[in-house]
């Protein structure tokens, strides 16, 4: 389930333009220590639950190649569906994390072989999706930082898929629905963070295309 926080309402729109926004403003954007500004009404519900912990798939077979470019992540199915849904593949306005877990965000400024994609325009809709090569201590270490934030992770598609989402009301009583998905399987890494758009087998297409 998910907790409703409060937030301001140009908050959310700012927030797939300006990726150094607070996340508990913005409700999209991370930062490495994400705090709240000020004293926001909160309404909890519940928190997913951590799951056991997964095991790697560290098989050679199931290593990938970093794509050349966004195109080649998806099917040509689901890159039709996120051309006419979310619309546009890209804009340089959109600079928001595909996380806000500081352990994740720390393997995505390491260096480590990344390729980046967003949808939408800065407004109150939009993804971000970065597929990243990773070795095993550095997919251990998110997974990990992932449980302990309270993702709900599980096996599946020959790898581990980690998930989380919640809802924020903004002071105009508009509902703002957020979250991630997490995927690992032997050197790759999928993650994604979207906003007010969650395409229904967005993250298995791309896990279909990649590693086929």
């Amino acid at each position: 389930m998910s907790s409703i926080t409060r937030v301001a309402p140009r908050a959310i729109v700012a927030a797939l333009a300006m990726g150094a926004l607070a996340f508990a403003l913005t409700g999209c954007v991370p930062e490495p220590a994400p705090t709240a500004s000020g004293s926001p009404t909160a309404t909890s519900i519940t928190t997913p639950a951590p799951s056991p912990t997964p095991t790697e798939t560290s098989d050679a077979g199931s290593d990938i190649t970093l794509p050349a470019n966004c195109e080649a992540i998806y099917s040509p199915e689901m890159l039709a569906t996120m051309q006419s849904q979310v619309p546009p593949l890209n804009d340089p306005g959109v600079t928001m994390f595909s996380s806000q877990i500081v352990e994740a965000l720390e393997v995505l400024n390491s260096g480590a072989p990344t390729l980046r994609c967003s949808w939408g325009q800065p407004s109150e809709v939009g993804m971000s999706t970065n597929v990243t090569i990773v070795d095993g201590a550095q997919a251990d270490s998110v997974r990990t930082a992932l449980l302990n934030a309270g993702y709900s992770c599980e096996d599946t598609l020959d790898g581990t898929m980690c998930r989380f989402e919640e809802e924020l009301m903004t002071q105009d009583d508009t509902l703002v629905h957020r979250g991630e998905t997490h995927f690992f399987r032997g050197n790759g890494w999928v993650a994604t963070a979207w906003l007010n758009v969650a395409p229904e087998g967005y993250t298995e297409d791309i896990v279909a295309t990649l590693w086929g």
